[in-house]
């Protein structure tokens, strides 16, 4: 095509869709042969193809995006779609954990001793280090937020700052989640309580991780110009994920970590 009449973004064909989809099946494959051959080459060998893929294909797509034009206004809505769709697919994904875990506590069973949490389950003190958490992701959700304003203001260096805030804050959270599960007195294995416990913080903890990599990037692309008053959406859908995982996080202290214990 010589002239492009509409306002489409007509990607170009790119290697990094397979690439990533045979470092998943390393990472999969991986992950069985450490946990029950010991042998971590497999899993190595997917964690540096699932970096590499990750950096060419974001590379890819802020090039697309901030020097060759493609992220027109039509393609940005388009984008905005896709990212509250994939927002509403992870609310159904941890509604799965919360269905797990009230469907265990509402009616204990005999073998839990007919109660909640179950007989010998020494629950965490809601009031300390889990309130810290809370504290620290509230404070997190208003720096995203002031970065957003900042950078629809114009405001340079002030997006700079909240959005380093942001981070510190996030890595914050997740080092004290580590601290509370190596000083947690039961274990995944111990009854449904600690199973639903591990697995819905767990994630939870993971998709944390998850944002901060995706505030990360925004940072560097930050520092180097590339949002505009009017055209930010990579960093949009950051904060967008990043108040996802907020709200989350307070169903899960108010059920599991108060109500819960």
């Amino acid at each position: 095509m010589t002239h492009q009449a509409h306002s489409y973004h007509m990607v170009n064909p790119s290697p990094w869709p397979l690439t990533g989809a045979t470092a998943a099946f390393a990472l999969t494959g991986g992950l069985v042969m450490w946990f029950h051959h010991n042998k971590l080459v497999l899993l190595q060998i997917g964690l540096i193809l699932m970096l590499l893929t990750m950096i060419q294909w974001w590379r890819d797509i802020v090039r697309e995006s901030t020097f060759q034009g493609h992220h027109t206004p039509t393609v940005q809505k388009g984008l905005r779609y896709g990212m509250i769709l994939f927002i509403t697919s992870e609310v159904f994904f941890f509604i799965g954990f919360f269905w797990a875990f009230y469907h265990s506590s509402l009616a204990p069973t005999p073998e839990l001793g007919g109660q909640w949490p179950p007989s010998g389950i020494f629950p965490l003190n809601p009031m300390e280090v889990p309130l810290l958490n809370t504290a620290v992701l509230l404070a997190s959700g208003i720096t995203v937020t002031w970065a957003h304003h900042a950078i629809m203001s114009g405001k340079h260096k002030e997006a700079t700052q909240a959005l380093t805030l942001t981070i510190i804050l996030g890595l914050y959270f997740t080092l004290l989640q580590a601290m509370e599960y190596y000083e947690a007195p039961f274990t995944i294995a111990d009854s449904v309580y600690g199973t639903t416990f591990f697995v819905a913080t767990g994630f939870h903890g993971l998709h944390v991780i998850i944002g901060s990599s995706f505030l990360l990037i925004c940072l560097l692309r930050q520092i180097n110009h590339h949002f505009t008053m009017q055209h930010h959406f990579g960093f949009e859908a950051a904060a967008w994920y990043w108040h996802f995982v907020d709200v989350v996080w307070l169903f899960l202290y108010i059920s599991i970590y108060w109500w819960g214990s």
